[in-house]
């Protein structure tokens, strides 16, 4: 086969450092912005992006020459080196968490994730983040420790 054909999407979750300065709701939509030009401009295809104060969910395709860990890795290092120039003073100790979920998501449900990412102020009166976090994790069949989330 002479071209390589890959469709990866996934739904990505990552929280702030324990002990750090949670984003600005006037900075929100900015980092969401930035992030997606990072997805971007790694080769991504980005879906959506959006989240809360203090996480982000991002819905993309994984790049085809790229190693999920890599890439997260450098969404978050990017963002966070980014986000430090916005007020150097607030958001000097400025930090992601240093694991992150990821879930593959069939095309079929895309526009279900879509809405979800764009509703999560709503859907965050009534759930914490911590449940929800868990809630994905049994729900993709994925063991885990509470000492360590």
């Amino acid at each position: 086969m002479a071209n390589t054909f890959v469709k990866n999407d996934l739904h990505i979750i990552f929280h702030t450092k324990a002990q750090t300065t949670d984003v600005l709701d006037n900075d929100l939509a900015r980092l969401h912005q930035y992030i997606g030009g990072i997805v971007k401009g790694m080769g991504s295809v980005l879906i959506e992006v959006g989240g809360m104060s203090d996480h982000v969910h991002l819905l993309c395709s994984l790049p085809k020459t790229m190693a999920l860990a890599d890439f997260v890795r450098s969404i978050k290092t990017e963002s966070s080196r980014w986000i430090k120039t916005l007020n150097p003073h607030y958001y000097g100790a400025f930090a992601w968490q240093e694991g992150y979920a990821a879930y593959s998501v069939s095309t079929s449900v895309l526009p279900k994730v879509i809405q979800y990412i764009r509703n999560q102020e709503e859907h965050h009166k009534v759930r914490t983040f911590m449940d929800e976090y868990k809630a994905f994790l049994k729900a993709n069949g994925i063991d885990f420790d509470e000492r360590y989330l």
